[in-house]
């Protein structure tokens, strides 16, 4: 008899998020079992991606391999999301794998559109998803019934659904490698505060997080200020944030405001060349490595390079306790690596923070604040800085015997509750009580691309038939994407141009995608300039300053400006702009822009303005420069 087919639909394995991390462990679990032959449908991941080759099982990706074809889809985010998650790659998959059991373990938006398929309930199938909110997510909810198998991470989203009647969905939380956190002797973690150079007596409150805006360094920040301004002893204090300073707060201009030294604030750097990690204050991006000498190759950690689960362990090792401050999360598997670390934790008491904080957790509660988020109308949650100064000083009282006794408590709590093993077994048995596919079962295919449209519509309702009968998508007057095409059509494109391109998506063809020739008009050849300037809104608004001084200057010169597309409307009906062609990559190599030896090159000019405004910031200074030119030039 032939083993069991599992398809399992999450983000790519080796990337450094909680849904891979999970998908990570699920699908070792199984390959070591030996009873399954496994595949993953990789969300966000490239079709060709080198990477799937060192894996035992088989891998899809969802994003096709040209940059070019990505570019155009970015056009219409709305598609994008579904390229990125899936969608359009999902039936094939199923078609070319058979799977006997699916299991889609995303964000609910990620893998909703699976129980609309012809199969999902034809075929043993699982939606394994996060909820973090009141009210619940509608599409939540309106995909309830439709679910047999609705399993949530958190128990805090599995009371709220019960409450509103679905009675089947059951909590099955996301899983950790209990083996790969915990706690090292005293001489050990001294040995590390030493070779990072932290004071051996000092006291290091940590956090581990993405650094979103749902993560409530603000709350945090001005929290730990009280703290220490609260202590009069001299004992050094730290905030070690494992986070990417690239993205999200600024924490450093935040650290400034509530008066906290710069010193006193951490970070985790790792080199992308030799994978050192290093423990210290933020100095900026693109270092040099110490230990393998390689240039601008040590950043702050992030999701597609970050550290490995030994150093992070590591990492943990190095905090007296764990503060996790957020506005809701679907699990925040932090909280459980910190606790396998057998650290005393600090959660606030909302979304799955009330699954930590339940007594036999023992973690402390940090009280918060309700706010509703602009859209959605989600309660969220504003973490109380009094409480996280208090909880801080009470962890900071607290005795060496009570600090072991908690941190061991809480580890056996999240063994019992989020252990592969234990959730391997609830996920084995589910696969195992699941029945073998037919070896006939034939997928319907969702996409037409050789639909019939109706030419008479009115536009609106013919760019949703397009995204109905080709795409099987329901478009609203209010997304992104319909929006982009019904502009497109009042800037004079045609239906037929517009057409091709659904049909285009829906086929997955990939001849049929624009290049960057495809952009350029074949009457000014010898007589263009391309500016490039691919983000963001704000940079790209003030480079229209200098697009009158450049006519001036080329007067027979057709202006090319390069954008990434969400940021073309900016430029739209500028007058010294002949047209906006979306950001490649390729238009960052001079030599094939303006020509080398027998290659003529497709512009007679290149100015790269975000090289030094955006990729090396070139242009701080501390201040110290003075100004060479003014506005009055141009």
């Amino acid at each position: 008899m032939r083993k069991k087919r599992v398809l399992v639909h999450s983000d790519f394995v080796l990337l450094k998020t909680g849904f891979a991390k999970n998908a990570k462990l699920v699908l070792s679990y199984l390959y070591k079992t030996g009873k399954y032959e496994l595949a993953q449908l990789a969300c966000g991941t490239n079709k060709s991606n080198p990477a799937f080759k060192s894996l035992p099982w088989k891998t899809y990706g969802t994003l096709p391999d040209s940059q070019e074809e990505i570019a155009r889809l970015k056009h219409d985010q709305k598609m994008m999301n579904h390229v990125n998650y899936g969608n359009f790659v999902l039936d094939k998959v199923i078609e070319d794998f058979k799977p006997d059991v699916y299991l889609g373990v995303q964000d609910i938006w990620g893998v909703a559109f699976a129980s609309d398929k012809d199969w999902f309930n034809k075929i043993s199938s699982c939606i394994w998803t996060t909820l973090d909110s009141k009210p619940i997510l509608p599409m939540a909810l309106e995909k309830a019934d439709k679910i047999k198998n609705y399993w949530i991470w958190a128990d805090f989203a599995t009371k709220e659904m019960h409450r509103l009647g679905h009675k089947h969905v059951e909590t099955v939380r996301g899983c950790l490698n209990d083996e790969d956190f915990f706690k090292f002797d005293d001489n050990y973690r001294l040995g590390l505060r030493q070779a990072f150079n932290i004071e051996k007596d000092a006291y290091v409150v940590g956090f581990v997080f993405r650094n979103q805006l749902r993560k409530s360094v603000p709350n945090l920040l001005k929290g730990f200020k009280i703290f220490c301004d609260s202590k009069k002893d001299d004992r050094k204090k730290y905030l070690l944030l494992h986070t990417n300073f690239q993205e999200g707060w600024n924490i450093l201009k935040l650290a400034e405001e509530h008066g906290i030294d710069k010193k006193q604030i951490l970070t985790t750097y790792i080199c992308s060349e030799c994978n050192s990690y290093f423990i210290k204050d933020y100095s900026g991006e693109e270092n040099s490595c110490g230990v393998c000498g390689a240039e601008k190759s040590v950043n702050t950690t992030a999701i597609n390079c970050g550290v490995s689960e030994e150093q992070l362990n590591e990492v943990y090792n190095l905090m007296d306790v764990y503060c996790h401050p957020f506005t809701s999360g679907g699990q925040e598997i932090p909280i459980q690596e910190a606790k396998l670390c057998e650290l005393v934790t600090l959660v606030t008491d909302y979304s799955c923070g009330e699954d930590m904080c339940v007594p036999e957790a023992h973690s402390y509660a940090l009280d918060w604040h309700e706010y509703r988020e602009h859209g959605t109308e989600f309660i969220k949650a504003s973490t109380d800085h009094e409480s996280i100064a208090k909880n801080l000083s009470k962890a900071y009282e607290l005795s060496d015997e009570k600090k072991k006794e908690y941190g061991v408590l809480g580890r056996n709590w999240v063994i019992e509750n989020f252990s592969v093993k234990n959730i391997g077994k609830r996920i084995e048995k589910f696969l195992d009580d699941s029945p073998n596919l037919e070896e006939d079962f034939v997928v319907k295919k969702d996409k037409n691309p050789e639909a019939e449209i109706d030419n008479e519509l009115s536009d609106k309702e013919w760019i949703k038939s397009l995204y109905k009968k080709i795409l099987s998508i329901e478009a609203k007057d209010e997304d992104d994407g319909f929006k982009h095409w019904i502009k497109e059509l009042e800037k004079g494109g045609s239906r037929e141009g517009i057409l091709a391109k659904f049909r285009s998506v829906a086929r997955g063809d990939k001849e049929e995608q624009n290049t960057l020739k495809d952009y350029l008009d074949e009457d000014d050849e010898g007589k263009r300039i391309l500016y490039v300037i691919p983000e963001s809104a704000g940079d790209i608004y003030m480079s229209t300053s200098l697009f009158k001084n450049i006519k001036l200057n080329y007067p027979e010169h057709n202006l090319y400006v390069s954008v990434k597309s969400q940021y073309s409307d900016i430029l739209h009906g500028n007058p010294y702009v002949h047209k906006v062609i979306p950001f490649f990559k390729e238009c960052e190599n001079t030599l094939l822009m303006e020509g080398k030896g027998d290659h003529q090159g497709f512009f007679d000019i290149l100015f790269l303005s975000h090289l030094m405004a955006q990729k090396h910031l070139n242009y701080l200074h501390n201040g110290n420069d003075k100004i060479m030119f003014d506005m009055k030039t141009f």
